[in-house]
């Protein structure tokens, strides 16, 4: 017999358990910045995505396009311009910002989704009115923060077996549409739908002790010890709004939250689906 054959279905065995568990839960996957320019990391994370559909687990995929926006930014000769961390977005830009992630990357996404046998629609923050959105402040121009999420178009994708890819594009009241930080969309979004998960593909580790030693891996930690972490500058910089996306998530119901390392092969289905896990989790 083959032994290779055998090990795999001891494999199989083993995910059976988790499988169960998050059978008709959602997960939330957060996918963007620098992990969406390397192709196959892309191949990974679409591969996982659609794995954990066909088992029944209810996947909703949350994307930015950073990279992207600025590519393209560049090639209209519009300079890309970043104020703490975040874009500067006039009004050329919110429509380069909305073609972009509204359109090329999300449609990009749901292809490679289809490509792999299973169904996916492609909609965005604006989509009925899916991230109600108001403005951060004039220094950023239309720049949002989400108000309320509307989550009936995603429940009803949901429950159709779709897999919803939501870019993160809102709009206000008066229909002005604004750039909104993926990771801030993700979370809002997991807290609309009560998600059992909620998973940020990054190109790091995780949540590292020290920044420039990739063993000093944080694996686990509750929100009560992030002000800790916040305070003695392990959490700084671009982590400080990811992880105050986590701990508001966490804080308004949904399980657990992960920072996972995408660049490792198949690292989703690692972390749901065996004892070990991957990356940082986060938890009540």
């Amino acid at each position: 017999m083959d032994n290779k054959a055998v090990y795999k279905a001891h494999i199989l065995a083993k995910a059976v358990p988790y499988m169960q568990e998050y059978r008709d839960k959602v997960v939330v996957v957060k996918y963007g910045g620098n992990a969406m320019v390397n192709e196959k990391l892309m191949h990974n994370v679409i591969e996982d995505v659609c794995l954990m559909n066909l088992v029944g687990v209810r996947v909703v995929l949350v994307h930015g396009g950073g990279p992207h926006i600025s590519s393209t930014l560049k090639k209209m000769q519009i300079e890309s311009k970043f104020i703490n961390g975040l874009r500067y977005t006039d009004e050329d830009t919110i429509e380069v910002v909305q073609e972009v992630l509204a359109g090329k990357v999300n449609k990009d996404l749901v292809k490679r989704i289809h490509k792999h046998g299973e169904k996916a629609v492609g909609i965005c923050g604006i989509d009925n009115f899916l991230l109600e959105t108001e403005k951060v402040n004039d220094e950023l121009g239309y720049v949002g923060k989400i108000t309320e999420v509307h989550p009936e178009l995603l429940v009803d994708l949901l429950e159709k077996n779709y897999i919803p890819v939501v870019a993160s594009v809102g709009m206000d009241e008066d229909g002005h549409s604004y750039n909104i930080n993926a990771d801030l969309a993700a979370a809002s979004v997991a807290k609309s739908l009560g998600a059992a998960n909620l998973l940020f593909i990054s190109d790091i580790p995780g949540l590292l002790r020290d920044k420039d030693d990739e063993e000093s891996l944080i694996s686990s930690l509750t929100v009560e010890e992030v002000e800790e972490l916040k305070a003695d500058g392990t959490i700084a910089g671009g982590m400080i709004p990811k992880v105050d996306a986590i701990t508001e998530a966490i804080n308004e119901g949904v399980e657990r939250a992960v920072i996972v390392d995408g660049r490792i092969p198949h690292s989703i289905l690692v972390e749901l689906f065996t004892a070990e896990g991957i990356g940082t989790m986060f938890t009540k």
